[in-house]
This record gives C-alpha cells, sequence and structure tokens, in this order.
C-alpha cells in the first residue's frame, strides 16, 4: 500500500505557495509539553479551563489563533510562557507582543481572560528576544509535520545557536495551517509564513542576506494581509531586497468581482526615512497555477487551491522625504 504524504503530493504538483499565509489579529501561544494529541487542546497537559476558553473563543468566531508551543527545555522548566502577539493597526510591521512568565499552565486560562476584558496583569514580563519562530512539528495531526517538521527543528535549533543569535527563539508548534508546506514556519512578530524550508534557505531568512529570489519558493505570504494580496506583497519583495523587511505596510481589497476572478487591491509602504507611497494593483486569478490537490494528508477529497497573478500595478501617491543639510 503507497503511503500518501501531502507536502510530496504538493512538491510533485508544482503548488505555488504564495498566498498560503493565514490572517489572524492575535495569535496566543501557550507554552505546553509534549505530547500533543491531533486536536492539540485535547492534550493531557492542558488544563480543562484553558480548553473551555479556547472553545468559547472558537464559538465567537473571535479573529484568535491559540497555539500550543513548546522547546527541550519544556518539559523541565518550572514556569509556563504565555505569548500574547496582536496585530497592530495601520501601517505596521506586524505584531506586538506581550510575554508573561505563569508558575504553571492552569494560570495561562485567568490570564487570557484579564487580557480579552482589557484588564491590565502584572505577570508580564520585558524579555530581549526579538523573534519567535514557530516550526509546526505536529505529527498527531498530519504525518508531513513529523516527518518534515520535526527534523527541521532539531536542525535549525544548532544553526541558531551557531550563529549566536541569542534574540531568536524556536519553538515547536501545534498546527497553524499549510501541513502540505512542511517544513512550515511563522516568524513572528512579524508574523510572515513560510514552507518547504531547508535549512539554509532558513539561515538567509534568519540574517536576511542572500538571494532574495529564494524567497520565490518557500514564501507562504504575510499573515498581516488578505490572501490575494500576499502575491502582490512578494512581488514588492523581490523588487525591493531584504530592505522590503524594515518598511511598515498596510494592504487592502479595494473591488473583487462576484467571481472573485479579479481583484483590485491597494498597498500602501513606509519607508525607514519616512517617505510613503501607495500602489494600486489588478490582480487576475492564474489559470496555470490555480489547481486541485489535496491539502492533507487524512483527506479523501481534493480541495481547489485559486492563485492570482499581478496583471497590473500603478502607483498612486508618493511622498518622497528629502533632507536639505
Amino acid at each position: 500500500m503507497n503511503t500518501f504524504f501531502c507536502s510530496d503530493y504538493s512538491r510533485e504538483a508544482g503548488e505555488d505557495i504564495i498566498g498560503s499565509a493565514t490572517n489572524y489579529q492575535t495569535y496566543i501561544l501557550v507554552e505546553c509539553p509534549l505530547p500533543w494529541t491531533s486536536e492539540a487542546f485535547n492534550s493531557k497537559w492542558v488544563p480543562q479551563n484553558l480548553r473551555l476558553l479556547v472553545e468559547e473563543v472558537k464559538r465567537a468566531k473571535l479573529p484568535i489563533r491559540f497555539l500550543l508551543i513548546a522547546n527541550d527545555l519544556s518539559h523541565k522548566v518550572n514556569h509556563t510562557t504565555l505569548l500574547i502577539y496582536q496585530k497592530k493597526e495601520g501601517l505596521s510591521n506586524g505584531y506586538h507582543k506581550q510575554e508573561f512568565k505563569l508558575p504553571n499552565i492552569e494560570q495561562v486560562a485567568a490570564v487570557v481572560q484579564k487580557w480579552l476584558w482589557g484588564i491590565s496583569i502584572n505577570s508580564e514580563v520585558e524579555t530581549n528576544t526579538a523573534r519567535d519562530i514557530l516550526v509546526c512539528t505536529h505529527g498527531s495531526h498530519d504525518k508531513c509535520c513529523a516527518r518534515y517538521g520535526a527534523p527541521f527543528y532539531f536542525k535549525v535549533t544548532a544553526t541558531t545557536a551557531d550563529l549566536n543569535l541569542e534574540n531568536v527563539r524556536i519553538w515547536k508548534s501545534s498546527h497553524f495551517g499549510g501541513h502540505r508546506f512542511a517544513p512550515t514556519v511563522i516568524d513572528l512578530p512579524e508574523g510572515r509564513y513560510y514552507g518547504v524550508l531547508d535549512p539554509d534557505l532558513f539561515r538567509s531568512i534568519l540574517t536576511r542576506t542572500g538571494d532574495i529570489q529564494c524567497l520565490n519558493k518557500v514564501y507562504r505570504g504575510w499573515g498581516i494581509l488578505p490572501a490575494a494580496l500576499q502575491t502582490l506583497e512578494k512581488e514588492l519583495i523581490l523588487h525591493e531586497g531584504w530592505d522590503w523587511f524594515n518598511y511598515k505596510v498596510a494592504g487592502k481589497i479595494l473591488e473583487q468581482s462576484l467571481d472573485n476572478n479579479m481583484i483590485l487591491a491597494e498597498l500602501s509602504f513606509e519607508k525607514p526615512s519616512g517617505s510613503l507611497y501607495t500602489y494600486q494593483a489588478k490582480l487576475v486569478k492564474d489559470e496555470t497555477k490555480t489547481q486541485k490537490l489535496k491539502s492533507s494528508c487524512n483527506t479523501t477529497h481534493e480541495s481547489l487551491i485559486t492563485k492570482y497573478a499581478v496583471a497590473s500595478v500603478w502607483v498612486t501617491s508618493s511622498k518622497v522625504m528629502s533632507y536639505s543639510t
């Protein structure tokens, strides 16, 4: 019997992975030792009060993604790390982080509840961590994340140690979508998604060096933008280079046709100099890249994965800062 791996299938089909980052207002990351069950919050270390809160938030359809995270020390430490990443308003470079160190995982639900009600919490801590990188290793949810995610996590923790990147933390994470792109990663606080990674490409992303064209293959998109706009943002990255990662961006869909085959989008960005540009673009359904695929190892049916191409782009406004000496 042939064993089906959705990530092998996606690679063989030549699927373009851009436009597959999910757009959430908030990520709530809870440190919890493994093992995790297929539905992560049913795992044995997750207390009932947290499980109920996650279900409540889901029922209320709040734009919040709860994830379990762990590293190689999670089963030994005598505290629980809780990270809340909240999307910044307007022109932004991603998410704002709040970090809490709690005596145990039983305290998490009460702190999150207070946070949801806007009540100030005194267990917040300051850290020098600049980036939290989540690698999906959730093999009980999809076997590709065990097959590709787990060894990748092992290799890249060694890479960050070699590079002496003390302000970068690498976490194993429960499922956040796109297991067919395993190994798949979210880079916070930006909220950018990557997939089909190997350690060399990951090193480029970590250090923002090397050929920017490498993103063509591994960039899933920026989670602060709607899926169709992620295609436009990738084109701008390839044009601007690694400098783009220092820009603040905002984007929106202005119009879309009833069949969704044509979208008019707007993307504004501000450079560190203060120069501000607004582009509009016509995005059209890309018939050559839109295809039917099995999106996970466990599914029996194929889904239509629609991809967009940038048909035309024009500048609608620009305000260039000039410095007089």
